[in-house]
């Protein structure tokens, strides 16, 4: 079965993709099953009644860490005849439940025996995504009268799947199996609860963030309606904007990341395969965010800082001051098979640490944070200038060390070919992306305000507005393109421009890197034929040698990019243009049922009339969560201004009126609202 038909529900790093059956059938390199910190806990969870498998009715899923299965047995010719329904009510919460009911609608008794079969084979999620299932422990089954454990050992690296049931089962080393008498119109329950256990010395059960069930479900909901009541409420005219914006909250609740170190939450980059803390991945989130949920913002700053790197490692690319890339709990980077322990080889995550923490103080005035975390800051700037400019020419370059297992492209586009020439070749290392130049650029010109308000530092303040003036200028003369008047999207090791036209200008938008005479040529391309689609912008413009309405980074449309690149039109005054892009992207969630893929094709809107999604798109995942609000920021001007909430609305018509109520930030509460004026082109020229 296909992933898109899979139901997938999650809590934080806890979570569950199955079929609609609610079985897990698992292969070696299918990220189906149950899943906890980067291992797979359950491979195979397949009910049978009287050794036949059932067929799905229907199913719901409730919220994002429940889901109700209705099966009855047989093939699809029985199921108006039915004569048994099972309901199958499933929850995550650290843990897993199951609960089984079935039903008698015969005039007869039924002698039953419900069968589950359980297995794990602890695969580690990185040897799921490679495809590459070598395990080198031991596996156990301990089977005891009440539950069945299975389990994994290799040296202090220990798993263990824990089954136990609220009725008398019979466990076997390859499931457990009810014999049950049901009288006409009776019905039968259980439950059965897994829990997923990491073992420390002396088998004792030393996971992190979990929780015990039993009230689980209602601390859960509890916590779910409390985060919806603390978000800002959004009213609208345009239901599928309506829509969107509440699933986006659901899911930025359902993606929450309880930290081992410091108390709160941070959001876990993208369900299946990057629930776990990324350090550009959450900050781009929370600075997507900040104005609807402030408080994963501080715990993801204050998580990045305490992992902030303090060496030099080749193996995790790590140098002082760099802000991880990536941190997992799997095995393969318990034995640094991988080196994601944490792994730093990100070129972006340390300027935009310094750019979140600014951001965040001007919304929440929490001055506390900003000289808590001056020393995390100053090593962030320090890194900048001392550890990443490979060349010596002033700008942010990356090349990997662990050439074995070290990711080579260190920018958000982060595929192999992602980075070309306009004849499609690819540059060599080291390489300079330009939206990091941007960032850096921002970096500093926020650094300063911060170490003359805050850190006591006029000297330091003024040097960085120096460095930050000095880098936009040579960043204006190196990277423009003359003949196609806009930014290369990188410099390679000779100081060429690799030309070709990609949506990475946008964020230099954002950043405010751009002459302010050559923005309106930035925005022109932005929406023109070549990049804009009519839903959204290309990663890479059409034209381009590599070009490809469905390769990775090289056409595709990207959520999060366009949110950052609507926020950096609005900076430079161009509202129409930022209108445009939100009004494709949030008309695209329409098709997606309120919930924005990672990424969807670049087809031409006139051509496809609907967004096609791509088709290992991570669903849900954060930053493309994050989209909407940014999106609805950008649209209704909201900025904080010298303590205060500025509203300055530049809506498309055809939203009509949006209200956003209770923003949160140092100001209490306050509203903004507006009607759509402005007319938008949904197609390209």
């Amino acid at each position: 079965m296909g992933q898109s038909n899979m139901i997938r529900i999650l809590d934080g790093n806890t979570f569950v993709v199955c079929e609609d059956t609610g079985d897990i059938e698992a292969t070696p390199t299918e990220p189906t099953g149950l899943f906890f910190s980067d291992t797979r806990y359950l491979s195979t969870w397949v009910l049978t009644l009287n050794g036949e498998r059932l067929n799905a009715l229907s199913y719901d899923d409730l919220q994002y860490y429940e889901a109700r299965f209705f099966l009855v047995p047989g093939t699809a010719t029985h199921y108006t005849d039915a004569k048994l329904s099972i309901i199958r009510e499933r929850a995550v919460g650290g843990s897993f439940r199951e609960e089984l009911t079935v039903l008698n609608h015969d005039e007869q008794p039924v002698e039953l025996e419900i069968r589950i079969e359980a297995a794990s084979d602890f695969a580690d999620l990185f040897q799921v995504k490679d495809e590459i299932l070598n395990k080198k422990g031991e596996f156990y089954t301990d089977v005891q009268p009440d539950r069945l454990r299975l389990g994994y050992r290799r040296g202090n690296f220990n798993r263990e799947t824990a089954i136990t049931s609220s009725e008398t089962a019979r466990f076997d080393a390859r499931g457990l199996t009810y014999s049950v008498r049901l009288e006409p119109n009776e019905q039968w329950h259980t439950r059965i609860e897994v829990h997923t256990l990491i073992l420390g010395a002396g088998g004792r059960d030393i996971r992190f963030g979990a929780r015990a069930h039993g009230e689980d479900r209602l601390a859960l909901q509890h916590d779910l309606q409390e985060w919806i009541a603390r978000a800002p409420k959004v009213n609208c005219e345009w239901e599928t904007l309506a829509r969107t914006y509440q699933r986006s909250l659901v899911d930025l609740a359902a993606l929450r990341f309880v930290p081992t170190s410091v108390p709160g939450a941070l959001p876990a980059a993208g369900l299946p395969w990057f629930m776990t803390m990324f350090g550009r991945d959450s900050i781009l989130t929370c600075l997507q965010t900040l104005p609807f949920t402030p408080e994963l913002s501080r715990t993801t700053l204050r998580v990045l800082a305490t992992l902030q790197g303090s060496r030099f490692d080749d193996f995790r690319d790590e140098d002082p001051g760099r802000i991880l890339h990536e941190m997992r709990y799997g095995e393969t980077a318990a034995f640094e098979e991988q080196p994601h322990s944490p792994y730093y080889g990100s070129v972006d995550a340390t300027p935009l640490f310094v750019v979140l923490l600014d951001e965040y103080e001007q919304w929440s005035g929490d001055a506390d944070l900003v000289r808590e975390l001056e020393r995390e800051s100053r090593a962030a700037l320090r890194w900048i200038d001392e550890y990443a400019d490979l060349v010596g020419n002033g700008y942010i370059w990356y090349e990997r060390r662990n050439t074995d297992t070290g990711l080579e492209n260190q920018c958000w586009k982060d595929s192999w070919d992602s980075i070309s020439y306009r004849d499609g070749r690819l540059p060599g290392f080291p390489r300079a992306t330009c939206e990091v130049q941007g960032y850096a650029y921002d970096a500093k010109m926020r650094a300063a305000r911060l170490a003359r308000e805050f850190w006591n530092d006029p000297g330091y303040a003024d040097q960085l507005e120096r460095e930050a003036a000095d880098l936009k200028e040579r960043f204006n003369r190196e990277w423009w393109v003359e003949d196609g008047e806009y930014y290369a999207i990188a410099l390679d090791v000779e100081g060429r421009q690799v030309d070709t036209l990609s949506s990475n200008i946008g964020h230099l938008l954002w950043s405010g890197i751009v002459d302010t005479d050559r923005a309106a040529k930035i925005a022109e391309h932005l929406v023109g034929p070549r990049l804009f689609s009519g839903w959204g912008v290309r990663t890479l413009a059409e034209g381009e040698a590599r070009y490809n309405p469905i390769g990775y980074h090289n056409g595709t449309i990207w959520p999060f990019d366009n949110s950052f690149i609507a926020w950096g039109l609005r900076r430079y005054g161009f509202a129409e243009e930022a209108a445009q892009v939100a009004d494709g992207i949030i008309a695209a969630s329409g098709y997606f049922d309120g919930r924005l893929p990672e990424a969807f094709g670049g087809y031409h809107r006139d051509l496809t009339k609907f967004p096609v999604e791509y088709p290992t798109a991570c669903s849900p995942q954060a930053w493309s969560t994050g989209t909407p609000l940014l999106l609805i920021r950008t649209m209704l001007g909201i900025e904080p201004h010298e303590g205060h909430l500025a509203v300055d609305p530049r809506l498309p018509v055809g939203m009509g009126r949006i209200e956003v109520l209770d923003i949160p930030g140092r100001w209490g509460k306050v509203d903004a609202f507006a009607r759509g004026r402005l007319r938008v082109e949904h197609h390209p020229e």
